[in-house]
Order: structure tokens, then sequence, then C-alpha cells
């Protein structure tokens, strides 16, 4: 079965019952694991009985080689919530920062959405943290949209240092949507991201609120001054204004569905672009005709995701020779735009 598939029949479903472990740590606050989702009414689906024994459906067996946890950690002197997806098998993995999209509670991480989008890695040998951000899913704060609740995201270094089995010099960071704006915004303030991945991002702000006018109500509610200093709001969440900030040695993976009406795919071009300027290492894949979603392309948007991550993260691949001086000739081999068809 398509791993879109899975993505999606997962979604249709509720989380199980879950205990508390309390942790003895400066940033990881709490940590509960989910158990019982076998037995639970609300997976039946996904379950087959054989000789009076329940047993996941072939497809969804992985879930059982993962632990989905739901988190309580500090930010800031907040309390935020999040969730952590892992291998239950000891080992030293490599970990991915999971950026959520969407603002307040649309978009917002349920273990659903944890099993489903984040399992999808963890499966793959990686521990996987996400934050709700500040002010949502019960955390303490309010919400700021790419202002002091980006610290949500960088401070999960933290809490994944206090994670076993997790190795924190092998950190990537993958976000779709306004999740794809934190992360950018995330390579602009940091130096310790190994590879980065961004699915439908806006990078300009200034010109999302020409395209998308609805969207300034957000600004106003969310954002503190916006009224008074609109455009200097506005550039802060704007990542094509800050590429000279991002490390030269973190490869971007940055994909885009050319139908997305929500974000245009110039934002992406234009991203790439910036970049190509400046020799930082970057693939741009345009999925053709495709949505904000990419639902018509799941299973190639998992699949570039995972060897991106295996190759950069997992594997510490070491980057090609991108330039060699600036008024010499440069590789420009790994440099790919592909044009994908359905």
């Amino acid at each position: 079965m398509p791993h879109y598939l899975i993505a999606f029949a997962l979604f249709l479903f509720s989380c199980g019952s879950v205990f508390s472990q309390n942790q003895n740590s400066e940033y990881l606050l709490e940590k509960q694991v989910l158990q019982g989702l076998l037995d639970s009414t609300s997976f039946q689906r996904l379950v087959y009985e054989e000789d009076g024994v329940k047993k996941w459906k072939p497809v969804f067996s992985f879930i059982d080689q993962l632990d989905v946890s739901k988190i309580t950690y500090l930010s800031d002197d907040l309390k935020v919530k999040g969730y952590l997806v892992q291998p239950k098998q000891k080992g030293n993995y490599p970990c991915i920062i999971w950026n959520r999209g969407g603002v307040k509670n649309y978009g917002a991480i349920t273990t659903l959405r944890a099993t489903a989008m984040m399992g999808m890695l963890a499966k793959e040998g990686y521990v996987v943290i996400a934050t709700q951000y500040r002010g949502n899913g019960g955390s303490e704060g309010q919400e700021e949209f790419g202002g002091a609740d980006l610290n949500d995201v960088l401070n999960l270094k933290q809490v994944l240092a206090d994670i076993p089995h997790a190795d924190t010099s092998r950190i990537g960071m993958f976000g779709g949507s306004r999740g794809g704006m934190m992360t950018y915004l995330a390579l602009a303030q940091s130096d310790w991201i190994k590879a980065a991945a961004v699915l439908a991002a806006p990078v300009d702000r200034r010109a999302s609120h020409k395209f998308r006018p609805h969207l300034e109500d957000s600004m106003y509610e969310l954002v503190p001054g916006y009224e008074e200093n609109k455009q200097a709001e506005l550039d802060k969440r704007s990542p094509i204004l800050w590429v000279d900030s991002f490390p030269k040695t973190t490869p971007i993976l940055i994909m885009h569905g050319n139908a997305d009406w929500r974000v245009r795919t110039s934002h992406s071009l234009e991203m790439a672009l910036e970049l190509d300027v400046r020799r930082i290492p970057y693939r741009l894949i345009i999925f053709e005709g495709d949505d904000h979603g990419l639902s018509l392309h799941r299973e190639d948007f998992y699949q570039e995701l995972i060897t991106w991550f295996n190759t950069y993260v997992k594997n510490d691949t070491p980057l090609q020779a991108w330039y060699i001086t600036a008024d010499k000739a440069y590789k420009t081999s790994s440099f790919i735009l592909a044009i994908k068809t359905p």
C-alpha cells in the first residue's frame, strides 16, 4: 500500500490511552507515551484477528515499532506542548525537528498526525520531535506566527538532548507551509541543522498579503505591535530577506506543487534563485499540477524526504564542491530542478 494511503488512513482514527512519565531534566518536563492502540476501538479498522489474537494489518505493522508520545517542555519559561515519535528499539538515532503548518488550532498536531506524518520518518530510524507552538494545544503563552514562537522550534534541540538514544550531532529539520517559513527562519538563526526540507513554504509575507489579504486578520490577532509596525513585522517573517544569514553548508530540499492556490509556486522559485546566487546547496522539485499538500504525489514526497535526510543527516554525506572560487567555474550537477507529473 503506498505511503500516502497509510498516512490518509491514519488521519481517520483517534488516539489510544496514555500513561505519564515525568522527566528530571532542564527542558523536557513531561512525556506521555501512548499505550493500547492495538486494542483501542478507534483503531479497529487497522486491525484483523487471527486465532483470536488481534494484529495490525501488514501495512500498519510499523506502528508496533514506534513510541508515540505527547511532551511538555520549557521554552522561554513557558510550558509548551508537542509530540515525540521514536523507534522502540534501542540505538543511536539521528533526529528530525518537524515544524507544523497553520495557525492556532488549524494545522495543530494530533496523535493521528504524529503517528502518520512523523511516524513515516521515525520508522526509517529517526527520533522525530515537533512543537504545537506557544498558545496552542494547551501550551502557555501567545503564538506570534514567526515571532518569539520561533524559540519553541529552536529549543527543541535542547529537548532532544534529554532524549535517550537521540544523536543531537545529527539533526535535520522539516516544515510545510507556515512550518516551512519557520524552518527558513530557524536556518537564519542557527548553524546546527545538518539538512533542511520545506514544502510549499511562504518566503515573502509582503507578497502573501497582496495575494491573500484575509491573512492580515491573523497577523493583527497574533503578532504583537503589528498595526503600529506592519512593514517591520512582515519583514521579520519574510525569509527571502534573510538568506544571507543561512549557513552555507546546510543543504535545503524545496518541494512545491505548481497548482498550489494557498502559497504560489513563485515563493519556492524565488528562494531557489536566492540560494543559487549565494551558492547554498539546494534541490528544487516542482510537482506538476499538484496542490498545497501534494495530494497527487504523497508517495514521491515521502521518498524524496527520506532520501534527503538519509543522505545528509543519517549518513552525514559530505557535500560536493559547490563552488571553487568566486571567479572560477563551479559544479552544478547537484542543483536539480525536477518537474514531476502525476
